[in-house]
């Protein structure tokens, strides 16, 4: 028999279903369970935080999700692993420690540190690290003096060197998703840290695993299929030595695993496909193989993987002036015309000097504009936003919002007051070279803390990242009019023949559509081209658009840059993240021949 170890996720960002932890340790017996609670904005958050008490800047709702099953795991000899260390994970494990004395428990906690170089920012670029942003090329001394947060993504080296201790918990900082699942892979079966293959394999697993329920039917394109999402079951890998491995969740729990499921998670901000990078290996998502094995079961395998690029991957935070976004509600009849006359009248009288503004109609068409077809809507929301640099530009544009209400049509209703002006904190990805930093692993054992380990056994390779995409669309061909053919009900949606799943990376909003037949993708192939989706989302996308082929599981992968009003707190739109981008796309009418539609009869979705 092989050799196999099991590894559950139990959450895939701060905020995400509080019992899923609990879950998933009494679900059954796990070996591991891994956690995510960062994104690239939380460690600014932490920052703050941890300014203002420092003994703060970690995730403090980790802790009492512990509680409930901290004796439960040592009994278990389960070991969770997760990043809820932030930026201060020391903070963090001290919390756990006092915790677990107030319940006469013993608990072995180890720490992994070091990713955090806010404060080393000077002596590194003294010793040549340029920081340079590495998706628009731009000089970091424009954005060095407005610094908030600056952490390296490291691989699963340091957590691999922490399981070596048998800890119940390890707390990392700023850890990859990926990371935190491969290193319980190579600790229990000795991979070898220039085994390629096999270390593309476990990063597949964790890229499967790091998103939570996402790959046990959440988000999941054919909703209908899952029989309930009450207490819906968290993603358990079944990983076996030799690379290969099942996706199965707890039975009796909620969700759904298909091949579909797990192929749409793969798809999910999956960028190049053939490049996929870490910090421990690059996975060549063209080479996975899929294959259902039974009711909730998905066998995971051929994965292809080489050495590594040079750099760590840094994750940086900072300040960018400020917004302000106000709302109110306005019901029909003739809603929509009301709601335009109500932009109208604002910003006729709201003239500021702003960085960029946007009007929204939330329940008409905030989220996918001219895409979505429709001629009115009984109750609209609008949404009034501006950015600037000036703060006290923003607070004549927040009494404007409610001065609104009876100075237009009728049917309107009060939402908020009147709105305040918050912080925008943008996102900068930069690169360093690996040997210019040093992640750390410490023990914790009655309050006080281990020697500090510096971990020198991250592979560092020569990788160079050469983008496979052949279908690349630069400019706008067709104006919007064209739309109108996508909203004739007489033709099929995309969604017959394809499911889809959008998230973002920045700016770059990443959405991944899988055709349901062999026969439906050689259609899309021709036919849903870079220049098509261009031209579809013109109103949003800004950039150019470029489409990966991934012929393994019948997918296209495209990528829209510009495409997120700057992402993440920068913009000013409701879906800042392009979330329901991939909606959209289904929900256009489209003609597809007869026979690929036949073709679902013999083959369709898994």
């Amino acid at each position: 028999m092989k050799k196999i170890i099991t590894i559950g996720n139990a959450g895939g960002y701060w905020g995400d279903d509080p019992d899923a932890l609990h879950r998933q340790v009494f679900g059954g017996p796990l070996d591991y369970i891994t956690m995510d609670f960062l994104a690239e904005i939380t460690m600014s958050i932490l920052q703050k935080q941890k300014s203002r008490d420092e003994s703060s800047g970690y995730a403090k709702d980790f802790v009492p999700m512990l509680e409930s099953v901290l004796q439960k795991v040592i009994e278990n000899h389960t070991t969770i692993i997760t990043n809820a260390g932030g930026i201060h994970p020391h903070a963090c494990a001290l919390a756990i420690e006092a915790m677990a004395k107030r319940l006469n428990l013993k608990v072995q906690i180890a720490v992994v540190s070091g990713d955090n170089i806010l404060s080393d920012m000077n002596d590194l670029r003294s010793k040549g690290a340029l920081f340079e942003n590495m998706d628009t090329g731009e000089d970091f001394a424009k954005i060095s003096d407005q610094l908030l947060a600056a952490n390296v993504y490291f691989g699963a080296a340091p957590v691999i060197q922490a399981l070596t201790k048998k800890p119940h918990i390890i707390i990392t900082g700023r850890v990859t998703d990926t990371g935190i699942s491969l290193a319980p892979m190579v600790h229990r079966f000795g991979w070898q840290l220039n085994d390629w293959d096999k270390l593309a394999s476990g990063i597949v697993a964790g890229h499967i695993l790091e998103c939570g329920s996402q790959s046990t039917g959440g988000n999941f394109t054919d909703w209908q299929k899952v029989a309930s999402f009450h207490d819906i079951g968290f993603p358990i890998v079944e990983m076996a030595e030799d690379g290969s491995f099942v996706v199965t969740k707890h039975p009796g729990t909620g969700g759904y695993v298909s091949v579909d499921t797990v192929r749409e998670q793969l798809f999910y901000e999956m960028g190049d496909p053939k490049c996929y990078l870490t910090p421990d290996v690059v996975a060549d998502f063209t080479t996975i193989e899929l294959s259902q094995l039974g009711p909730d079961r998905v066998q995971v395998k051929g994965v292809k993987g080489y050495e590594p690029t040079p750099f760590y991957k840094v994750s940086m935070a900072y300040a960018d002036g400020y917004k302000s976004v106000g709302t109110i509600a306005i019901s029909g009849p003739k809603a929509r015309r009301k709601a335009e006359e109500f932009a109208q009248i604002f910003w006729s009288r709201c003239q500021g000097r702003y960085r960029d503004r946007e009007t929204e109609y939330f329940g008409f068409n905030a989220c996918h504009r001219s895409l979505s077809g429709k001629d009115d809507g009984n109750e609209i929301l609008l949404r009034l936003g501006v950015r600037s640099y000036q703060k006290e530009e923003l607070y004549s544009f927040g009494k404007q919002v409610p001065a609104l209400i009876l100075s237009g049509p009728p049917g309107v209703t009060v939402t908020g007051g009147v709105p305040k002006p918050k912080e925008v904190v943008s996102y900068w990805p930069a690169l360093i070279k690996k040997e210019l930093v040093t992640p750390k692993v410490q023990f914790l054992s009655d309050g006080s803390f281990s020697k500090e380990e510096a971990i020198t056994t991250t592979p560092i390779g020569h990788f160079q990242h050469e983008p496979h995409a052949k279908d690349i669309a630069l400019d706008v061909k067709d104006h919007l009019e064209t739309l109108a053919a996508y909203h004739n009900k007489e033709l099929p949606t995309l969604e017959a023949i394809a499911l889809a799943r959008s998230g973002d990376k920045g700016d770059t909003a990443n959405i991944g559509v899988l055709a349901r037949t062999e026969a439906a993708f050689e259609f899309l192939k021709e036919y849903l081209t870079a220049q098509r989706v261009k031209d579809l989302f013109q109103e949003l996308a800004h950039g150019r658009v470029l489409r990966y082929e991934v012929a393994n599981m019948q997918g296209f992968n495209f990528l829209l840059e510009q495409a997120l009003g700057g992402g993440g707190t920068k913009t000013l739109r409701v879906d800042a993240q392009g979330k329901t981008f991939a909606q959209a796309l289904l929900s256009l009418h489209i003609p597809i021949p007869s026979e690929v539609l036949a073709s679902l009869e013999h083959g369709g979705s898994r």
